[in-house]
């Protein structure tokens, strides 16, 4: 049998998975929970051998969750499973260690193809998303300048993000100001936008 843990804030989408896996004579759902954190807990718990991840849930999110199963649980192979199929998810999912990269609108059959293909040792990526990601490239933002994005992407204000991040104003400006070029944006909103359009953050 194949192991499967499930991690999906909706319940009516994890419900489905659940059920369109457990139909399956050689899988088993043996975990079924809504956040990244509960993933991380439940994936240490019952030792799944692929856990399917969606990327945007409270707490942790897939990809956070991902780098932390990689580490914690290396047994456990990762697909990543979303509704948002942005190119910079699929870069920063490979980083995290995930095996395979689907997106929620695929037949039922490819997503269990896939967690037949990732328990094997293959890599399962939605092949659109792979075209797509390779023609936008990976993203340009530094690692910091990622964080400035991140906290003032809820509208804080300048000085919010510097006591955030233990920074200085002026350092935080010159980050929101490279940010901006390197997104091709004319404000600090638009730069969020777009970074998180393509999935960089």
């Amino acid at each position: 049998m194949i192991r499967v843990l499930l991690a999906d804030d909706q319940a009516m989408v994890r419900g489905a998975l659940a059920t369109v896996l457990d139909l399956e004579p050689d899988i088993e759902v043996v975990a079924a929970v809504g956040t990244g954190d509960d993933a991380v807990t439940s994936a240490r718990e019952h030792t799944p051998d692929v856990a399917l991840l969606d990327v945007q849930m409270p707490g942790k999110d897939g990809l956070e969750a991902a780098a932390e199963l990689h580490k914690l649980v290396p047994g456990c192979r990762i697909i990543i499973c979303t509704t948002f199929g942005r190119p910079g998810y699929l870069a920063r999912a490979m980083a995290a260690g995930a095996a395979g990269f689907v997106v929620k609108d695929s037949p039922p059959e490819q997503l269990v193809d896939a967690v037949r293909r990732v328990h094997s040792g293959l890599r399962v990526v939605d092949p659109a998303l792979a075209a797509e990601s390779l023609a936008t490239g990976a993203s340009p933002l530094t690692a910091r300048e990622h964080d400035v994005l991140r906290i003032a992407k809820d509208g804080s204000t300048v000085s919010d993000v510097a006591k955030a991040l233990h920074l200085s104003e002026g350092t935080v400006r010159n980050h929101l100001s490279s940010a901006i070029g390197k997104t091709g944006a004319r404000t600090r909103a638009e730069a969020v936008r777009l970074a998180e359009d393509r999935g960089w953050l």
